[in-house]
């Protein structure tokens, strides 16, 4: 019996997210459609591939057989035909990149811009998350993230520098609440922070003494008066005096020179190590090596 790739491919992506929902919104078909192909590939090899709840979808036992056998035959198809691109005299296809809000809004888009115009024949399909995606298991080609969390076992290239973190507040916020000294301060103040997706966790603020450096960082936990899932917003929420914001630099330095926002515990910072652009070492797109050069840190 002769299956549609494309079929199996929708198979593969309804498993691996157990979702018809998040399957469809990937593939670019509606869920009905997407429902209507697993059924009808079903009803075709005569076994039941998924099991169907109202709140989950999972292989069945023949499905994870199915799964396990034609997943890597159908990626290194994939690979392949993307192989062809190198005889095209423009080059062409897909790059699904998943990367960090800050990542793409603040530090990359103009490079990621001028990429598109140059290769007008490539779709960039970008998703910006907090989740620290597993970047093969959901079919992204690249991931860009923050050098520490950064598989060991994939091929990373700097794209960014060292990102610094600071405490900001707007003028007014400031006048009726008082400038903090010291984090242990920030009990007495309205945070601003971020809801990462793992575990549902608030993100923790880290702080370094910048006049004695020797001195181990300090991991504080801040009690919430707003809680947000993208950076911008924390922004947004510090600009209209709702409280303090735990934001990397580079995304208030227009608002710090303003004067819009106010940079507190001056004497407190913290000091990450940039993004990296990472993707799986067997992978060989020719138009991942385009990307990497438009978007490495020239130093």
């Amino acid at each position: 019996m002769s299956e549609n790739l494309n079929d199996l491919r929708a198979f593969i992506w309804v498993a691996q997210m157990g979702s018809f929902t998040k399957a469809a919104g990937q593939l670019g078909v509606s869920q009905s459609a997407l429902s209507y192909t697993i059924r009808a590939l079903e009803e075709r090899i005569g076994v039941k591939l998924l099991n169907r709840t109202t709140r989950s979808v999972s292989p069945t036992r023949a499905g994870e057989r199915l799964l396990e056998d034609i997943e890597p035959l159908i990626a290194g198809i994939d690979q392949k035909l993307a192989k062809l691109n190198e005889f095209r005299d423009v080059p062409r296809g897909t790059l699904r990149i998943n990367s960090s809000e800050h990542a793409i809004n603040v530090l990359l888009w103009e490079r990621l811009a001028k990429f598109a115009q140059d290769y007008p024949d490539v779709l960039l399909e970008i998703t910006t998350d907090y989740a620290l995606t597993d970047i093969v298991k959901d079919r992204f080609d690249i991931g860009i993230r923050l050098g520490g969390d950064v598989d060991k076992d994939m091929i990373a290239v700097r794209v960014t520098p060292d990102m610094q973190m600071i405490v900001v507040g707007s003028p007014d916020y400031l006048a009726i609440h008082g400038m903090p000294d010291a984090p242990k301060d920030l009990n007495n103040h309205r945070c601003l922070t971020l809801r990462l997706p793992r575990n549902e966790n608030i993100m923790n603020w880290e702080f370094q003494n910048l006049n004695n450096p020797q001195q181990s960082p300090i991991n504080y936990r801040p009690q919430s008066a707003m809680i947000v899932n993208h950076a911008h917003l924390l922004v947004k929420g510090a600009r209209h005096g709702l409280g303090l914001a735990w934001v990397p630099t580079d995304m208030v330095e227009e608002e710090l020179k303003t004067g819009r926002l106010i940079k507190v515990l001056t004497d407190w910072a913290m000091t990450y190590e940039g993004y990296y652009m990472y993707y799986p070492s067997r992978s060989s797109s020719p138009l991942i090596g385009l990307l990497v050069d438009a978007l490495k840190l020239k130093v």
